[in-house]
């Protein structure tokens, strides 16, 4: 694809440093429509990014559009806080309807602020109010948001530095297959626990993702996932699991927990909760933790009316016969094959490939070759991250919707794009 060179002076004169994803993607963007976006020259890209996750039913998805346009041209209400509304009913009923009761789920549902932060922060909040404790443990490579609260149970140093003061109250403890299956799962967090003079203080509750994705796709089993939910039950823990990228069917199910057979106390959920792009979060929890003042924990922006009209319509459209699921699996397959072979023909650059669903990771040794392939693919035409502690794995998230001949097509760019820069 021949580029002309984007004009980019008002982003690098006006914006801030910290702006990340425009770096590697240097155009300027103006549509997307399903799994392609396009610049202001016309060029089109392949979306292998889907909005960090936000995107699970591409863009501008077409009933999620009409929804939203109905009710914006009906003069529907956009800024209610917390008010009752007619948007925020008929989300809860579909929600409950579509989600939760199929899954003999009786969680309660609070929003408590636009972002997937948000929902981690009300979680850790939540926890400790209940258990009457501060401690918070985490894992390995863990990310769970930017804000302080989230920063203090996420493992990348170099975001955590951005904090600027220092991050209490949360424990690391080794993610699934950290210590290469050498060490009993839970051998060393179990023995602290057990153990008066570990200096550990008895956590409130433990804090997950079932893959986590800004730490690489490190993909946890679900007998490792069974085992931590019994360690919680027996330790007194409360578990909370971090449902933000990897649900909303990103692994198959809705919740991405579903497969391990678990039921977590605490879930947060944002980014695909919307289906449009648009800013929402959830925290869900178990009735009895519900013990929460009015007012406690809030935010002038919780009441995101149109993400509530754009979530229902998600839940009706692709959630209620089970076919979903089943399509991402399928998909996900299409991926693995691909990447299998990419990895058979390069095999000593390739250290691994893992996955579940429609989110997949390439890991190289050489740890600055993910971005080369990243930026090669978007010179192809298609637009894929990096993710891991040093940004060694190129991360595959296309929408769940795109179509077997887009991936083929995203995967051949990607495939060539690793041969390019081998």
């Amino acid at each position: 694809m021949t580029i002309t060179q984007p004009d980019l002076s008002i982003f690098q004169t006006l914006e801030s440093e910290v702006r990340s994803y425009c770096r590697g993607w240097p155009t300027v963007f103006d549509r997307a429509q399903g799994s392609r976006m396009y610049d202001e020259d016309g060029h089109a890209y392949l979306d292998f990014f889907a909005g960090a996750g936000s995107l699970n039913y591409g863009h501008n998805n077409p009933v999620l559009k009409r929804a939203l346009l109905d009710y914006l041209e009906r003069d529907g209400v956009v800024h209610g806080l917390d008010m009752s509304t007619t948007a925020k009913r008929a989300f809860l009923e579909t929600f409950q309807e579509v989600v939760l009761r199929p899954r003999g789920l009786d969680h309660k549902v609070m929003f408590p602020g636009p972002t997937g932060a948000n929902a981690v922060e009300a979680a850790l909040k939540l926890a400790r109010k209940v258990k009457g404790r501060e401690a918070i443990v985490s894992f390995t490579n863990a990310f769970h948001g930017m804000t302080l609260g989230a920063l203090a149970v996420t493992g990348n140093a170099f975001k955590r530095a951005g904090a600027g003061v220092p991050l209490v109250h949360g424990t690391p403890m080794p993610f699934d297959n950290y210590l290469d299956g050498k060490v009993e799962d839970f051998l060393w967090f179990e023995r602290l626990l057990q153990d008066a003079g570990s200096g550990l203080n008895r956590p409130a509750a433990v804090i997950v993702e079932t893959v986590q994705g800004e730490g690489g796709i490190n993909v946890a089993r679900p007998e490792w996932l069974r085992a931590l939910a019994d360690l919680c039950r027996r330790q007194d823990m409360l578990l909370i699991v971090d449902d933000i990228q990897m649900g909303c069917g990103r692994t198959g199910a809705f919740f991405s927990f579903e497969e391990a057979g678990i039921t977590p106390d605490i879930i947060t959920v944002s980014k695909s909760i919307s289906g449009y792009g648009l800013p929402m979060s959830l925290t869900l929890f178990r009735p009895e933790l519900d013990i929460w003042e009015p007012g406690e924990h809030n935010g002038t922006f919780r009441g995101n009316n149109p993400a509530f009209v754009t979530a229902a319509a998600a839940l009706n459209t692709y959630w209620t016969d089970g076919q979903m699921e089943k399509q991402t699996l399928a998909r996900g397959e299409q991926v693995e094959a691909a990447l299998r072979a990419i990895a058979a023909e390069h095999r000593a650059e390739v250290a691994d490939v893992r996955g579940r669903g429609l989110v997949w990771g390439l890991e190289f040794h050489d740890r600055s070759r993910a971005g080369a392939v990243a930026s090669r693919a978007f010179e192809l035409g298609l637009l894929i991250e990096t993710s891991g502690p040093e940004s060694e794995v190129v991360k595959l998230l296309p929408a769940l919707t795109i179509s077997p001949e887009e991936l083929d097509e995203g995967l051949r760019i990607l495939a060539r794009a690793v041969r390019e820069t081998a």
